[in-house]
């Protein structure tokens, strides 16, 4: 957002102009001018009831400002807003994340599984500005969090709201699939994909994963599964979100990843382990390159008039130092 001027010599006008003349006006003095003594000779000069220099020097003050207010009005002040439109429709994504106790095994160089790919998820959305990227979260059930948007403030917000355990302690990764497959059915964009994160077997859930896979192949939605964490005696730390019972240790991750390669080979899509975090980023990476769609983007201007407040300032203190002079010091001035 910028501030300007339609014509900028009148605002200049008000900034040099005017303060030039004010000065000028101060230092210099009429050669006509005589100073007559009023009062009786020999006696006291007339003087006013009170002192009210100060107040006259005020009320020129504000003259001055009205006028100058006067002229930025006459200038024109515009507010000029510049925003980016895309011109070509970007891909709709829907990211199916796990939820279960599993995800908070913190192995990817310190931070948890879950912690991890929240925040890559984020970066992703911030690097597309123009796909439209929904989340689902799976659990013992699956549910839709934040439909396909360009909104990143509502998908952020909602990603941070995310937590372990919140659909239970299961994983329904063939309802997860279903849920995406459903809300991106009818999608027109030129590119749908569904990418699901995951540590673990499916073990809940009325879908079979391999059955809700099929159906995103059947429908042209590009399938990636990616396979985060590794194997063996991993630490845990999360709060329960039903019982707000904090839970640590250790649990023994069995991590397999050929459940995972044959789920996405039976919805003809990509798997990628990430046993490490810059594993995982690699794999963000590449999903990015694999999803790429055309990004054309126009700058549209708004320019909105903002005169009217300055105009009507200028007429308040213009005739506010009348009113003053008229109805309060008529009997000094």
């Amino acid at each position: 957002m910028s501030f300007g001027f339609e014509r900028p010599l009148l605002a200049a006008a008000a900034f040099i102009v005017l303060p030039l003349a004010a000065f000028i006006a101060r230092r210099l003095k009429s050669p006509f001018t005589a100073a007559i003594p009023l009062g009786p000779p020999g006696g006291a000069s007339f003087k006013m009831p009170r002192s009210t220099g100060g107040l006259v020097r005020t009320l020129r003050i504000l003259e001055y400002a009205g006028a100058a207010l006067l002229f930025i009005g006459a200038a024109g002040p515009v507010l000029k807003t510049s925003e980016t439109v895309w011109l070509d429709r970007g891909a709709d994504i829907l990211f199916v994340i796990d939820t279960s106790p599993s995800m908070a095994g913190i192995d990817m160089d310190g931070v948890s599984r879950f912690n991890a790919a929240r925040d890559l998820l984020s970066a992703f959305a911030e690097r597309r500005p123009a796909d439209g990227i929904g989340l689902v979260a799976l659990g013992d059930d699956a549910a839709l969090l934040v439909p396909p948007t360009t909104d990143r403030k509502l998908l952020v917000s909602r990603l941070r709201r995310l937590g372990i355990g919140e659909l239970g302690d299961g994983t329904a990764l063939g309802m997860g699939l279903a849920v995406a497959a459903f809300h991106l059915e009818k999608s027109t964009a030129p590119r749908r994909a569904v990418v699901l994160i995951s540590d673990g077997e499916n073990n809940a859930g009325a879908i079979h994963p391999e059955t809700a896979a099929a159906m995103l192949g059947e429908t042209g939605i590009s399938l990636w599964v990616i396979g985060v964490g590794s194997g063996g005696e991993i630490p845990v730390d999360y709060v329960d979100p039903r019982t707000r019972m904090r839970r640590t240790g250790t649990f023994d991750s069995r991590f397999d990843t050929g459940s995972l390669r044959r789920l996405s080979e039976a919805g003809g899509g990509f798997y990628i382990s990430a046993p490490s975090a810059d594993a995982l980023a690699a794999a963000f990476a590449r999903l990015d390159e694999g999803e790429m769609t055309v990004r054309r983007a126009g700058l549209v201007t708004s320019v909105r008039s903002c005169r009217f407040p300055f105009l009507i300032s200028a007429l308040v203190l213009l005739a506010a130092p009348g009113f003053i002079r008229r109805f309060f010091l008529g009997a000094w001035l």
